[in-house]
């Protein structure tokens, strides 16, 4: 028997050795996984490990210093405020979305707003908005079929509604109806393949890789945001470090407005926002369609 707080610190030596920044916090994470308690009670009470446990531990210790990914090991996920199931076949939500998910939280009035997401992997996008605000109806888009799998288990029990199908074709009963579009599609370009950490590799290489420039995928993204959109909706969507001014020019060319670069923690371009056109900049003397007034612009900021 090894008290927990010796696990750890043996752990956490064992995967600092093989080069685990983080190596402190996923030994813990490791060891309060095998207890089934979290970080507080492993603190409190100090549960000792049996054999079992510990050989288990070991095993795990070494399939993360192969790098093999923590959440595949977890088997799941931290995302904001929920957990997302996660595994082979499925893109790992990273920390830096966060503040994509957190944006289009912020747009959506509660009870009176519909929102799509495209790319959806796991959905954990989906499952925050779900949860920390109250959309009048929601979908998640994937199209892999693994991730899939993942997707219709993280959203059982949810308002949100799972559809398997390319988002290039997907509900196309929704076209100009929807407020909200939000999307982390792959954008790496196939080039940069040999320069990702080792833990990427573990990714579905559909949900990391995009063509030659890596924005193929967005591209799809904008034309599918402009035809869900209802006049004066908005889409977030996530690209990487050096892409800010290519999504910028791609929405342009989409017909969006309005167009807006965001940065993450760090400082570094991690999102872009737009909108569709509302009707009045379309054309300020067209009336409303069936006379039927326009929702007024929402709020990019």
């Amino acid at each position: 028997m090894t008290a927990a707080r010796l696990a750890v610190a043996e752990a956490t030596a064992s995967l600092a050795s093989r080069g685990v920044v983080s190596a402190r916090f996923e030994a813990d994470a490791l060891v309060c996984h095998i207890l089934g308690v979290d970080h507080h009670e492993r603190l409190i009470r100090d549960p000792d490990l049996d054999q079992d446990q510990l050989d288990r531990l070991a095993e795990l210790v070494a399939r993360r210093g192969g790098g093999e990914p923590l959440q595949h090991l977890l088997g799941r996920a931290f995302f904001r405020t929920i957990e997302a199931r996660v595994g082979p076949g499925v893109f790992i939500p990273r920390p830096e979305t966060e503040l994509l998910a957190g944006w289009a939280i912020d747009q959506i009035q509660a009870g009176s707003m519909s929102v799509v997401e495209l790319c959806a992997g796991s959905g954990a996008i989906s499952l925050a908005i779900a949860a920390e605000s109250s959309p009048a109806s929601q979908w998640a888009v994937e199209r892999d079929p693994v991730a899939y799998d993942y997707l219709l288990a993280n959203l059982g029990g949810s308002r949100v509604v799972p559809v398997l199908s390319d988002m290039a074709q997907a509900l196309p009963e929704l076209d100009g109806t929807v407020e909200v579009v939000v999307a982390n599609p792959p954008y790496v370009p196939q080039s940069a393949c040999a320069d990702l950490p080792v833990e990427v590799s573990w990714d579905p290489a559909d949900a990391v890789f995009s063509g030659e420039d890596g924005l193929d995928a967005t591209r799809v993204v904008a034309k599918v945001a402009a035809r869900l959109l209802v006049p004066g909706g908005v889409l977030g969507s996530e690209h990487g470090d050096d892409q800010s001014e290519a999504v910028t020019q791609i929405f342009h060319q989409a017909g969006l407005v309005d167009v807006v670069s965001h940065r993450d923690l760090t400082g570094r371009p991690r999102f872009v926002t737009a909108r569709r056109p509302d009707q009045a900049r379309r054309d300020q003397t067209d009336p409303a369609p069936n006379g039927v007034d326009q929702k007024p612009p929402i709020n990019l900021a």
